[in-house]
């Protein structure tokens, strides 16, 4: 699959554009260590009307760090794409963890089906948006391999679903 998936990533790089190459390394920064999606968890729990929608969030983004940084990255071992392909100029500092599944994706997967499940249908909209933009941009650049990205989005999804079992099991 590794080299269908290079051709996919070297198809794209024959799309970047300076604005492009700005507006990804951008939106991939708002990922860097779930930074946007734990702040977000934060502001919703200090918001009484929003604080059980923000520990749903909180609660799915420590699972998807368990599993996708703790157990699966480590499991899996996969070098990343720009470790194959070295002529790929990478715009962003390299990153020094494995490639499967993609961190950056999983947890805005995490989150933005956590405000989904939790009947955030306004805010889920937004996140979902952002969380396709980020997903996207680590394949832009070079970071990661499209089934990293699927993998990220299933386990962030998953993660969504085992934080509010954890939710209803705790009533």
């Amino acid at each position: 699959m590794t080299g269908m998936e290079l051709k996919i990533l070297d198809w794209l790089q024959t799309i970047r554009t300076p604005i492009g190459d700005a507006l990804m390394c951008f939106i991939t920064s708002l990922g860097n260590v779930g930074a946007i999606w734990i702040v977000l968890a934060v502001v919703l729990i200090a918001i009484p009307k929003t604080r059980k929608s923000g520990i749903i969030v909180a609660a799915a983004l420590i699972i998807d760090a368990a599993l996708c940084s703790g157990i699966l990255k480590n499991v899996f071992c996969r070098i990343r794409p720009f470790d194959v392909n070295t002529a790929v100029q990478v715009l962003i500092t390299k990153p020094r963890d494995f490639s499967f599944p993609s961190g950056h994706t999983s947890a805005s997967f995490a989150a933005a089906t956590a405000l989904y499940l939790a009947k955030e249908r306004k805010l889920f909209a937004t996140t979902l948006v952002l969380a396709c933009l980020i997903a996207f941009s680590r394949m832009y650049l070079y970071v990661h391999y499209p089934t990293d990205i699927i993998g990220g989005i299933l386990i962030g999804i998953t993660s969504a679903y085992l934080a509010i079992g954890v939710r209803r099991k705790s009533r």
